[in-house]
């Protein structure tokens, strides 16, 4: 099985504001096939990280790429 890399530049910056959160954190998923402008999206919103973490490493798909955004403090 072979994984994707999906260039960050490939992502744009509005998708990244849209999906960053005002406090905490939200877990988000990059669809590598999606068009531009439309690979993130939302998973879930959790108010610490160490929770955050835990659902991430709790997902099980090894062709699922995911990316924690934090809000500002």
């Amino acid at each position: 099985m072979s994984k994707m890399f999906v260039m960050s530049s490939e992502i744009t910056e509005q998708e990244k504001l849209d999906l960053t959160p005002e406090t905490g954190f939200n877990l988000v998923g990059i669809d590598p096939f999606e068009v531009h402008g439309k690979m993130l999206y939302f998973i879930e919103h959790f108010d610490r990280y160490q929770e955050a973490l835990t659902a991430k490493k709790g997902r099980n798909n090894p062709d699922e790429y995911l990316i924690l955004y934090k809000g500002s403090p």
